[in-house]
């Protein structure tokens, strides 16, 4: 028995029709229908509209999923990893990017904010993680050598500090 799905596919190319355009029901999804392509291509043309008054972007910022926080590996039932709870994980870095966004925008981390874009995109091994487009506003842009070493660095970790002080399992080290 083939299911139900097949079975009207099948009984339509034995009717006699094979051209696949012709067959199934065309269903256009709203605009409101999030993920969808009228939605993103909504979604789209705000960013350019917000680019197109406010002016180009200051910082790029990204924030990515800890699968090991410890909030998500504190509700985990024994034996379980965090991939087996995508619902808990999402949770967590949803309250986490919220907490990201108020300290950006609200708290002023970088001064104040004229306008901003973020998405979240998703990995392939189903961690989320937020691209985040932050306009300031002008007395809050970066002019100098300074304000750029202000905001912005780079350092090398110590591996044996870091494998010493993250408590991973050995295939993740």
């Amino acid at each position: 028995s083939k299911p139900a799905n097949q079975k009207g596919l099948v009984d339509t190319v034995i009717a006699g029709e094979s051209r696949g355009d012709r067959i199934g029901k065309r269903i256009v999804l709203p605009r409101t229908f999030p993920g969808g392509d009228r939605d993103m291509q909504r979604r789209f043309l705000d960013a350019m509209a917000i680019v197109q008054r406010w002016g180009k972007p200051d910082y790029f910022v990204t924030m990515t999923c800890n699968p090991y926080w410890e909030e998500i590996t504190i509700e985990l039932l024994p034996g379980q990893l965090p991939q087996d709870r995508p619902d808990l994980v999402a949770r967590v870095y949803r309250a986490k990017q919220r907490s990201m966004m108020d300290l950006l925008i609200k708290g002023k981390h970088f001064g104040e904010v004229a306008a901003y874009v973020h998405v979240t995109e998703f990995q392939k091994r189903g961690l989320p993680h937020e691209h985040i487009l932050l306009i300031m506003k002008a007395k809050s842009k970066l002019r100098t050598p300074d304000d750029y070493d202000r905001v912005i660095s780079a350092e090398i970790p110590d591996k044996k500090k870091w494998t010493m002080s993250v408590s991973l399992p050995a295939r993740f080290l």
